[in-house]
C-alpha cells in the first residue's frame, strides 16, 4: 500500500523524533560518565568513596576474570526468576479463584490490601527466623514484595470485563467455566502481562532485599558486603549490574507484549 505525501512526512518526523529523543539519552548519560571521571580525576569527589568509571570498569575486568561475577549475576538472576514465575502463577490461580467465589473475595479482600500496605522489609528478619538464612528466605521475601498486588491487579482485571460478554456466554448456554476461558482470560492477557512488567523489577527488590540479610553470594550480598569492607567499586558495580538486568528483563517482557498485540 502507498502511503499519501502527508502520511510519509509524519512517520519520517516520528522517526526523527524518536532518534533525537534516543541521541539525547545517551549524550545525558555519557555526558554524566565523563563528569563523574573528571570529576574523580581531578579530585572534586574522593575517589576512594565515590570511585569513577574507570574503577567500577577495572572491577568489573578483575572479577570477570576470577568467574566470581558470573556466581554472583547467575544467582541473583535465578532467585529473580524463580520468585517471579511463582508470582505470577499464583497470583493468576488466585485471581480466578476469587472470581469464581465473589463471596471469598469479599471476605480476603482487605486482608490482601493490608498484606500489600505492609513494608516488606519488616518481614525479613521474622523469614530469617523462620526459614534460616538461605535461598528459601530469599525467594519467599521477594514473592512476599510482589504476590499480593499482583492478586489484586489481575483481580480487578477479572471482574472489570464487559458484563455484556459474560450474558452472551450464558445466553448461549455456557457456565462460569465457559466465561472465565471464552472471556475473561482473553480480555485480561493485556493487563496480565502489564502487572508482569511490574512484577519482575518487584521481585528483583525482594531478592536484593533478602540478599542482604541472607545471603553468602548474589549482587544483594556483594552490595552489602562492599559497604562493610569499604570496597565501593563492588557495591557501585553490584548497583550498575542490577540496572542492566533490570532493564533487560523489562525489555523481554515488553518485547513479548507487543508479540502478544500483533
Amino acid at each position: 500500500m502507498e502511503l499519501s505525501k502527508e502520511q510519509s512526512e509524519f512517520l519520517h518526523r516520528q522517526k526523527k523524533e524518536k532518534l533525537q529523543v534516543r541521541c539525547m539519552q545517551w549524550f545525558i548519560f555519557l555526558g554524566f560518565l565523563i563528569l563523574w571521571e573528571l570529576s574523580a580525576d581531578f579530585e572534586w569527589i574522593n575517589s576512594f568513596i565515590f570511585c569513577s568509571p574507570s574503577i567500577v570498569a577495572r572491577c568489573f575486568w578483575e572479577m570477570l576474570q576470577e568467574g566470581s561475577l558470573f556466581t554472583h549475576i547467575g544467582i541473583t538472576l535465578l532467585e529473580t526468576l524463580v520468585s517471579f514465575s511463582i508470582v505470577i502463577l499464583g497470583s493468576i490461580l488466585i485471581a480466578i479463584l476469587l472470581w469464581w467465589n465473589p463471596k471469598l473475595s469479599k471476605i480476603l479482600e482487605p486482608y490482601l490490601v493490608i498484606l500489600n500496605s505492609l513494608p516488606k522489609s519488616a518481614l525479613a528478619p521474622i523469614l530469617i527466623v523462620w526459614l534460616g538464612a538461605n535461598y528459601k528466605t530469599i525467594i519467599v521475601c521477594a514473592i512476599s514484595v510482589a504476590v499480593f498486588g499482583s492478586i489484586l491487579n489481575i483481580y480487578t482485571g477479572f471482574v472489570t470485563v464487559e458484563a455484556d460478554k459474560l450474558k452472551l456466554i450464558k445466553t448461549l448456554g455456557g457456565n462460569r467455566l465457559d466465561c472465565l476461558r471464552l472471556v475473561v482470560i482473553p480480555a485480561s492477557l493485556e493487563n496480565i502481562l502489564s502487572v508482569m512488567k511490574v512484577n519482575i523489577g518487584l521481585c528483583l527488590v525482594g531478592v536484593i532485599i533478602g540478599e542482604f540479610l541472607a545471603a553468602r553470594a548474589g549482587l544483594g550480598y556483594l552490595i552489602i558486603y562492599g559497604s562493610q569492607v569499604f570496597k565501593m567499586d563492588w557495591v557501585l558495580l553490584g548497583i550498575l549490574l542490577l540496572c542492566i538486568i533490570a532493564i533487560i528483563l523489562y525489555a523481554l517482557l515488553h518485547a513479548l507484549e507487543k508479540q502478544m498485540k500483533y
